[in-house]
């Protein structure tokens, strides 16, 4: 009762620090952090899905990126960055690198594997229409590449949305915050309202990534187009006939 007597009090809901603000605080951060992966891993993604070189040194690279302890990072960027940088730009730039480390590889690896993925001969056929690299590249590769890059950037978009609380370990704004503070004056319905309020914020991102999809993606592409009706009833027929 103590959780949803702070989820649904009035003084929560309205200011700064609220959890409106800080929710779109949060969302900020995990734009920010996914506009600036994208642009790394997109075309790190094309160069590699395309041409094939440089998979294992660059995806492996990347990958590596993963071990990397969020936090003792935030802070070892925190120490090397605030005697240089007066403002609160000391908190915001590290707190957006760790995030775009975590965000960078399961784009790259959605766009690469989705090129991979293609049908060779869909590209010769490309070329033997006189398509040029960059017609095929935007024209062919990254359509057909679609859905596992969507799939990359649902990926990042959760592991950012739920690894941004670490900015509020450096007095940063976001969903954290309530965790943090919580913690701090020993507020459980606080830290648990926080929690929830980052699930339920995270499962409506997977709900509207969901959407997305089915609006972006080709049907052919996905497999899930639907059968005529005429076919459906001549495959029964031909069933039944065999059965007899």
């Amino acid at each position: 009762m103590d959780i949803f007597a702070w989820l649904t009090d009035p003084a929560n809901w309205s200011g700064l620090g609220s959890i409106p603000f800080q929710t779109l605080m949060h969302l900020l951060y995990s734009a920010i952090t996914l506009v600036i992966a994208a642009l790394i891993a997109v075309p790190l993604g094309l160069y590699v899905g395309h041409t094939g070189k440089g998979e294992s040194l660059i995806m492996g690279s990347v990958n590596a990126m993963r071990a990397l302890p969020t936090l003792g990072l935030l802070i070892l960027l925190v120490l090397l960055l605030a005697p240089r940088i007066s403002n609160s730009l000391a908190f915001v730039i590290p707190s957006l690198a760790v995030l775009v480390l975590l965000a960078v590889p399961p784009i790259l690896s959605g766009v690469a594997s989705g090129i991979r993925a293609i049908d060779r001969s869909v590209i010769d056929a490309a070329r033997g229409m006189g398509y040029s690299t960059s017609e095929i590249i935007w024209k062919i590769e990254m359509p057909c590449a679609l859905p596992l890059t969507l799939s990359g950037v649902r990926g990042a978009t959760l592991q950012v949305v739920s690894t941004a609380t670490v900015a509020a370990y450096v007095s940063l704004d976001g969903l954290g915050r309530f965790i943090i503070d919580g913690r701090a004056a020993n507020d459980y319905a606080e830290m648990a309202g926080g929690a929830i309020l980052l699930a339920a914020l995270a499962i409506l991102l997977e709900l509207s990534f969901s959407i997305v999809s089915k609006f972006v993606v080709s049907p052919g592409l996905t497999r899930k187009q639907k059968r005529p009706a005429a076919a459906e009833q001549f495959e029964s027929a031909t069933t039944a006939i065999q059965v007899v």
